[in-house]
């Protein structure tokens, strides 16, 4: 799996010097003093901003921004204390039934029965030997490696890499491919544009406050999504925002939801059908041809494959011309608006501001690559202030990147290769060229991460991905950590009964989060602010180094995940141990490590650039080092070295130009995906809605939450209606169905149900309702989810057989009022615990 955060630091990084290889040997005296401060105050992150921590008698009472950037307030950062100590892990647990008998564990058993609580080293020797067991009897294809991006921030404390790195070494582990946020997007744009995109540097900020005329915000919500980012944010993007309304800019958000983006710029709102805005891109490519307002010198300069595209959009190939009238059938916008957006884009420098909601649909490929036709058409791809960007809304892109240090991060090491239990050594560079393959029996198996519950179901099954052919391994054993799988997987009915497949789940937590409740073995983890770390502000700015200062003691028996691997890895071996710990090394000195690295980057810029003070001197003064953007970051233009000259400075796709036909990707003969961006049906749309399920369902990212993170703090009581998760749905159809404001409703299909709480207004378009996804599952023993999590009621479908990333926007839903006492809450409490006597 690509990550994200190694991709977006090796295309921002600025740095004239190599990192230090993660190898070296740190010094051992890292200036990090013993003790905590007990009344006081301390510095940390979070991925919603670096923090100021006050402590009052060895307690979090209090967490603020360490800076005040802009004028609105981001309400996540003020509840550091419920993070700290609600719903905690405190000690290692073992599910009855595995305890009893691992051999027999009774995995249809799993989530419904009491934990026992067992001492820690009982439960590492239980987790080294089953793993060891499971690679045994089933081997390392058999042993699903699961973690998700959103893990806690620190560059040392990556629960994700921490596993890979440990499973790697005792001999390899099936992985993911791709993500959730991303899925269809990140597959199809490397075809298209010669790259992922999607977490690429965008056109800088600076240049559209004075270049652009028109912003058109297509499917995102900025003000809710830049409250946080990959690892801890840097509030610029906001406060671009903020310039953008005080601008003269015209701003236009295309969504069906009147979005607080929206509100706050005073956009026009345009709200077509969900899953449409292909057809509505299309109704207005087919207006600009049809009065001659597209690009030709710019299409025949730098793409590829627009003359096939021409006869599909004028109706050549299937007899249906995709005229705005066409168009304004399917999306509900009407014809007059389509053909005054045509116009107007095509008058004036125009940003296309793409979010990534509209490729987590069915046939998901299609929206991008259709944005992307479209600013070709228009042709002011790669200029001052025009074109499009599909990263505005997510971590701040645009802002310009500053010339500082980058810190580095641990790796999850190469393979381990193992013979008759006995290990030899690791995988080479070259992989298997120097090893026997008598010797290389590790797994190089991965699933696009959406099908898991699939995979789980299905082993043996045949799965058609972006060219090749997967076949689904027989996963016996699930590892997961810093994550929650269980909500944020579509179709959760499904992915239960998935889960109850494999013979072992190990899950490490922080909280009770339904995962946790799913495990097998429960490891307790500490939260970020009771262990020391670093981390940088800015995914594309790299604005800050921010030293984050361990504020509390560990909770109960909780460790990091970097002492359980380590321990863990002493079963295997004291060449495994040091292997994994670099001969011993501790968390301090990575950090150190890093620092250093990234100072000797910076030393190399001179004087004129933001200096670095020791490692020493940094941890004590415990405040950020701020770097700032140089000149030419802030004129930064998305592929303008593209346009100067297309073949000196070719894209990376085949051709090496913009491929609005990929030749390639018509190879594949899907029907699901073919050779060109094109309008697709979904399977459930308010096209086919019935009596039986009449409202769309969109589950955007809540602003007061990061996916499941957050929702069990204080912070749901400004929001949670009668203790349920809030759906927006239009006040007509809330009169029609007897709904008013505040009342809790049920929320339908035939994948499941839950209660949410109703907020009736004229901000969301008539037919189509909103649960934004993140609640935390709570079932009674009924099935019916009593919190409101979205993922009960979402698809389990592919985008298509290109990426097979996730459409959890692609689903149809009923609602009623619900009439019957309301069911207490228990997702955030403890399940059932025995005594292991």
């Amino acid at each position: 799996m690509l990550d994200r955060r190694k991709f977006l630091k090796l295309s921002a990084s600025l740095s004239a010097l190599p990192l230090l290889p993660s190898g070296l040997q740190a010094s051992k005296s890292t200036g990090i003093k013993p003790g905590l401060v007990r009344n006081g105050s301390v510095i940390s992150a979070a991925h919603w901003g670096a923090l100021k921590l006050v402590l009052k008698e060895g307690k979090i009472v209090k967490s603020e921004p360490w800076e005040k950037v802009t004028e609105m307030d981001n309400p996540l950062q003020h509840y550091t204390p419920c993070l700290a100590y609600r719903s905690r892990i405190k000690y290692p647990f073992v599910r009855q039934s595995y305890l009893k008998d691992p051999n027999n564990p009774k995995p249809e058993l799993r989530g419904k029965e009491p934990f026992i609580r067992v001492p820690y080293e009982q439960a590492i020797a239980l987790v080294a030997e089953q793993l060891r067991k499971t690679r045994e009897s089933k081997g390392n294809n058999a042993i699903f490696g699961g973690s998700y991006g959103w893990k806690s921030s620190g560059n040392v404390h990556n629960a994700r890499t921490l596993l890979h790195r440990f499973l790697n070494l005792t001999g390899g582990f099936v992985g993911g491919l791709g993500d959730y946020s991303t899925g269809a997007s990140q597959v199809i744009m490397p075809y298209v544009l010669g790259s992922i995109e999607v977490y690429e540097q965008q056109t800088s900020w600076e240049n559209i406050l004075t270049y652009s005329k028109c912003v058109v915000i297509w499917g995102a919500d900025p003000l809710a999504t830049l409250r946080i980012a990959w690892t801890a944010t840097d509030q610029r993007g906001l406060a671009y925002f903020e310039k953008l309304k005080k601008s003269q800019i015209k701003v236009i958000c295309i969504d069906p939801v009147r979005t607080d983006t929206a509100d706050f710029l005073g956009a026009e709102w345009i709200a077509p059908r969900p899953n449409t805005d292909v057809a509505l891109m299309l109704g207005m490519a087919y207006q600009l041809v049809a009065t001659n307002k597209h690009d030709k010198k710019f299409l025949d300069t730098y793409t590829t494959g627009f003359e096939v595209f021409l006869e599909y959009l004028q109706g050549k190939k299937d007899g249906v011309p995709k005229s705005p009238e066409w168009a304004s059938e399917i999306c509900g916008v009407s014809v007059a608006t389509i053909k005054r957006l045509a116009t107007l884009f095509a008058s004036q420098q125009t940003m296309l501001m793409s979010g990534w909601a509209m490729q987590r649909a069915q046939h998901g490929e299609q929206p991008h690559w259709m944005l992307v036709t479209l600013a070709c058409m228009l042709g002011q791809i790669g200029t001052k202030g025009g074109g499009f960007g599909l990263s505005y809304h997510y971590s701040n892109g645009g802002v310009p990147t500053c010339k500082g240090g980058v810190i580095s991060g641990m790796n999850a090491l190469r393979r381990g290769i193992w013979k008759e239990g006995k290990f030899i050594g690791l995988v080479s560079e070259a992989h298997s060229e120097d090893v026997p393959e008598w010797l290389d029996d590790g797994t190089s198996s991965a699933i696009p991460v959406a099908r898991i519950a699939d995979a789980l179901l299905n082993p043996g099954k045949t799965l058609e991905h972006n060219g090749q052919k997967l076949i689904y391994p027989d996963i016996d054993f699930i590892y997961w950590v810093g994550g929650n799988p269980i909500v944020h997987q579509q179709d959760t009915n499904k992915n239960l009964r998935a889960w109850r497949k494999p013979r072992t789940v190990v899950v490490h937590e922080i909280y009770w989060t339904p995962t946790a409740k799913m495990a097998d073995i429960l490891l307790p983890i500490t939260s970020a602010y009771e262990r020391d770390d670093i981390t940088m502000s800015g995914d594309y700015s790299n604005m800050h180094i921010i030293p984050m200062k361990q504020a509390i003691a560990p909770v109960g028996e909780s460790k990091d995940d970097y002492q359980i691997f380590s321990d863990l890895s002493r079963h295997y071996g004291q060449e495994i141990f040091e292997l994994f710990t670099q001969k011993n090394q501790k968390p301090k000195d990575f950090i150190r490590e890093y620092y250093e690295s990234a100072r000797q980057q910076t030393k190399s810029f001179g004087e004129l650039f933001t200096p670095m003070p020791s490692f020493e001197e940094f941890w004590a003064k415990n405040v950020p080092i701020t770097f700032q953007p140089t000149a030419e970051s802030q004129e930064w233009v998305r592929f303008a070295d593209f346009i100067e000259d297309p073949i000196l400075n070719a894209l990376g796709t085949d051709s090496g130009l913009i491929e609005i036909y990929s030749p390639r990707v018509a190879s594949y003969k899907y029907q699901d995906c073919q050779g060109h961006p094109m309008w697709f049906e979904p399977s459930e749309w308010l096209g086919n809605a019935s009596k039986q399920t009449p409202f769309h369902l969109i589950t955007s990212h809540s602003k007061y939450r990061l996916h499941s993170q957050l929702c069990q703090t204080r912070l749901r009581d400004i929001y949670a209606i009668q203790g349920r998760e809030p759906i927006l749905i239009h006040k007509k159809d809330a009169k029609r169905l007897g709904i008013k404001n505040g009342d809790v409703v049920r929320v339908f299909n035939a994948r499941g149900e839950v209660l949410a709480g109703a907020v009736v207004s004229d901000c969301i378009r008539q037919g189509v309702v909103r649960l934004c996804e993140g609640s935390w599952y709570d079932p009674d023993n009924k099935g019916l989810c009593k919190s409101g999590s979205a993922n009960v009621l979402t698809m389990d479908k592919p985008a298509s057989r290109l990426s097979n990333g996730n459409c959890a926007h692609t689903s149809l839903v009923n609602i009623e009022k619900y009439t019957k006492p309301l069911p207490p809450l228990s997702a955030f409490h403890a399940p059932k615990i025995r005594n292991g006597s």
